[in-house]
């Protein structure tokens, strides 16, 4: 991109001294090596198109596409209508940028209006955002919003996505607030261990439901002590489970967050994906990013802006509540299409198609040694024990076509199946791990 940007080397040089770098790369130092392109893509000079993406498919050629997928732990693959794509890739809704003009960016806002009023529906809460990155950075957003001035701790439970963790410590060491986290007991949160940490100095408890070993926590018993101490309750979700479950609001959460990926966004090697969230009626003045509401212009016709705070807000630097201010729209409407297709009856029967088929590959894989380790409802993902070595059973079914579930120590295995998973997937898997265990 050097090329494309008309600074001048000097004053690139300028701003990086400023920042107190003195090279471009020192910018990347948190990339691993191993994935960073050290010397260009060594494509010779003077090819035409043609030859480039010659080049270029063949290269991305070595990228492996398993044709069976067991891993889930925060991004999953399902099955998203073909009407759904054909929808999104509308050049009004592709070219469509943020609709700060009302005037002219009705189709936009509107969009943006029907994904809201669908998350707050399917989470049972009042108000929902959009343009939030992902999952991760709406927990983070989530409990920096519940900070007050002598409410400055927030517990989060250990049984939380690690990777959501560490985005709320980034966010937080910013901010000044303190994590204390509480550990896991078999498979869920320590909920007296969570009583005890309660106190009038903390702000909120951040629980994940199904948490990261695909267990449901028992939301109900601990929420009346989080209350009682004036703490926020935070749930983040996963979307497609919501359908079978009990909805953040019927658990009596203040604020409901989540990956929206499973919404009709590919894996797409990783994003981009789409952060949820919402909040009941008394935070609505506090939620973050971009919210649209409907009214009626002078004439009296349905008309949509947006509402409640000024854009401005996002871009006070140090100053702002809140720094999200990039345009999601796309992957929300996406999200909103994908629910709009699927409507409540399809999205039911997605939601019974996991968690009939994970209960199935749990019993076959207890059959042949693979035994659970949680004995805890679940939705669609959980752990077991692997009687071999994780890497090479792993590797085994690589070679196979299969991405495994993810390994999550020496010994044990977090598994995931969704509604693409057929039963003959599932018995090819077990056919391997019985053959490599002769």
């Amino acid at each position: 991109m050097g090329s494309y940007i008309s600074n001048t080397a000097q004053q690139r040089q300028a701003m990086l001294k400023t920042i107190g770098l003195t090279r471009l790369d020192e910018l990347y130092a948190d990339v691993p090596d191993s994935v960073r392109i050290q010397s260009g893509l060594k494509l010779k000079e003077g090819l035409g198109e043609l030859e480039v993406s010659r080049q270029i498919r063949s290269m991305a050629n070595k990228n492996v596409i398993y044709e069976s997928c067991f891993r889930g732990a925060g991004a999953y693959r399902h099955y998203i209508p073909a009407a759904v794509k054909s929808i999104v890739s509308k050049e009004e809704f592709v070219t469509a940028y943020t609709p700060y003009q009302a005037e002219i960016s009705q189709g936009i806002l509107q969009s943006i209006f029907e994904y809201q009023t669908m998350i707050a529906e399917l989470t049972g809460m009042d108000a929902a955002n959009a343009s939030v990155y992902d999952g991760a950075t709406a927990a983070a957003e989530a409990v920096a919003l519940c900070q007050e001035r002598k409410k400055r701790v927030a517990l989060i439970s250990s049984c939380v996505h690690p990777q959501v963790i560490e985005t709320i410590r980034t966010y937080c060491f910013g901010n000044g607030m303190e994590i204390r986290l509480i550990e896991e007991k078999e498979g869920v949160t320590d909920l007296e261990q969570l009583q005890e940490a309660l106190g009038p100095e903390v702000a909120c408890v951040l629980l994940q439901q199904p948490n990261f070993y695909g267990n449901l926590e028992d939301v109900a018993q601990i929420e009346p002590a989080i209350h009682a101490q004036q703490a926020k309750l935070i749930i983040s979700c996963n979307p497609i489970a919501l359908a079978l479950m009990k909805a953040p609001g019927e658990l009596k959460a203040d604020i409901a967050v989540g990956e929206g990926q499973p919404l009709g966004l590919s894996l797409s090697f990783g994003g981009p994906y789409l952060g949820f969230m919402a909040v009941k009626e008394k935070l609505m003045r506090k939620l973050p990013g971009r919210i649209v509401g409907q009214t009626r212009d002078s004439q009296g016709r349905i008309a949509y802006v947006l509402t409640l705070q000024a854009r401005e807000q996002h871009i006070r630097r140090e100053k702002a509540s809140s720094n999200i201010c990039s345009n999601e729209a796309h992957c929300a409407l996406t999200a909103a299409v994908y629910l709009a297709m699927m409507g409540k009856s399809g999205l039911q029967e997605c939601a019974h198609q996991c968690h009939s088929k994970a209960a199935y590959l749990r019993k076959e894989l207890e059959k042949i040694g693979y035994l659970p380790v949680h004995a805890r409802p679940y939705f669609h993902e959980f752990v077991t024990s692997c009687p071999q070595d994780v890497q090479s059973v792993l590797q085994r079914l690589a070679q196979q076509g299969i991405l495994g579930g993810l390994p999550i120590s020496d010994n044990r295995i977090l598994w995931c199946v969704t509604e693409l998973i057929s039963k003959e997937e599932m018995d090819r898997l077990i056919t391997i791990l019985k053959e490599g265990k002769a």
